[in-house]
């Protein structure tokens, strides 16, 4: 009988045609995630004008969505690891298309709200759950990187947004781009019959044949026989009770810090996503050249995410990402002052890079924190508590519109949480993460798979 170490399987696997897969499906998945949840960002001025609601009612509007995936991140992230993450992420894709495209049909604002709350349960789901597969999957040399890009389909979705509402919205309307967000559920039977599920699940509910054929395709050195046992570190085991062990083995400090240091990133990505393309329009940009600010966003949120990925796997990923939020802050503040076209879209570049980007770098990190067993759970949490900035910032800057202050003081109050973010994220105990074991544990394997 041969002993498999599937945490160390994953961990010195090469990158292989079963990798790729994941990364498809977990990256395409968030695409459409980035596009559900920038599509309203984008047709807010022409909803607000269609429904006639002020910038502060606005904000809630566009709060709603925040506030459901809230939940989402929570419940989904906690729930499938007793579901399964396959069946966690089929439901989540069902639940923001149809009703993102709901969304579109009514006219309503309290409807709209509703139908973008349900969304957002979906859009959170997803998140905690295809990072924790990225995680899962990934070689540990490459796992940061692989992680931000992945996720940086977030932004790509953004990017469509922005173009698809720059060609569809003056044409055919605001409700146009949220019907072409309920496209993705055509894809859910492709994605419930292709995407692995997550090894814990699999050995805790003894469906070792999968594993086994999961094994030998992350692995393709490795030979399935019948006698294989599969183990996972102790504290990799799932239990029943996957919170408690975010604040066990001197976790609940960094739990805490990571805790604030997604609550203050997230206040800055929704602030942006949601606002930038009025504060734009209130600075006297057309609709057009506005909708460019939000693509040159979130085409540096790309830059930014992948070449924190690729820093963060040469570099102390802690120490990256205190840099990149240094780097949010000066960014946006300097949003608030007449720059020339060119230097202003590439702070705007840079804002993305810092905020969108530091935020995908963030989750790579809480992501390599916790244990396989509950890793959804920690992201789930940590995105779950982040939204409450996520909820804020929309009201806090529709309110700040609503007064008329001058432009350069609405910036800096997107820009401070950056500092905040900075501290608490220097302040993250990386002694205790799972990581820090891993990686001096997997240096002193010979082999994952050991002879018969």
């Amino acid at each position: 009988m041969r002993q498999i170490d599937v945490h160390a399987l994953a961990d010195k696997a090469r990158f292989n045609r079963f990798h790729g897969l994941v990364l498809l499906w977990c990256a395409l998945i968030i695409v459409f995630d980035g596009y559900d949840l920038a599509v309203v960002g984008i047709a807010l001025p022409s909803i607000m004008h269609s429904m006639n609601v002020s910038p502060a009612n606005a904000g809630l509007m566009v709060s709603s969505a925040l506030f459901g995936m809230m939940f989402g991140n929570i419940i989904l992230g906690t729930v499938a690891e007793r579901i399964g993450r396959r069946w966690a992420v089929s439901i989540c894709v069902v639940m923001f298309s149809i009703f993102t495209a709901a969304a579109g049909l009514t006219n309503d604002p309290v409807w709209f709200s509703i139908f973008r709350f349900v969304a957002g349960v979906g859009i959170g789901g997803v998140m905690p759950n295809v990072v924790a597969q990225m995680t899962e999957y990934s070689p540990l040399r490459i796992r940061s990187m692989m992680v931000t890009v992945m996720f940086s389909g977030y932004s790509i979705g953004g990017m469509l947004a922005a173009l698809i509402g720059k060609g569809m919205i003056e044409s055919y309307g605001w409700p146009s781009v949220f019907l072409v967000a309920g496209l993705p559920v055509l894809l859910v039977p492709f994605i419930f019959r292709s995407f692995p599920e997550s090894m814990p699940f699999l050995i805790r509910n003894g469906r070792l044949d999968q594993l086994r054929e999961i094994a030998s395709r992350l692995e393709p050195s490795y030979r399935p026989q019948a006698s294989d046992r599969f183990e996972l570190p102790q504290e990799d085991k799932a239990d029943s009770a996957p919170i408690k062990h975010l604040f066990q083995d001197g976790r609940g400090f960094s739990t805490v810090m990571f805790w604030m240091s997604f609550l203050m990133c997230l206040f800055m990505v929704y602030a942006l996503s949601s606002w930038l393309t009025k504060l734009m329009a209130s600075a006297g940009y057309s609709l057009g050249s506005a909708l460019t600010f939000v693509l040159v966003l979130n085409f540096g949120a790309v830059i930014g995410a992948i070449g924190g990925g690729w820093l963060a796997d040469r570099f102390h990923i802690k120490h990256v990402l205190v840099g990149m939020y240094l780097l949010a802050a000066v960014s946006i503040t300097s949003l608030g002052y007449p720059l020339p076209t060119a230097v202003l879209f590439l702070m705007v570049g840079l804002a993305g890079a810092s905020t969108i980007g530091t935020q995908i770098v963030n989750l790579a990190y809480v992501g390599q924190f916790y244990p396989m067993a509950v890793r959804s759970t920690g992201i789930g949490w940590a995105l779950g508590v982040g939204r409450i900035g996520a909820l804020a910032a929309p009201i806090m800057i529709g309110t700040l519109v609503g007064m008329a202050l001058p432009l350069q003081q609405n910036f800096v109050a997107i820009s401070i949480p950056a500092v905040l973010a900075a501290v608490a994220t220097m302040l993250i105990r990386h002694d205790r993460s799972a990581s820090s074991r891993h990686e001096d544990v997997s240096a002193t394997l010979p082999d994952a798979v050991p002879a018969k």
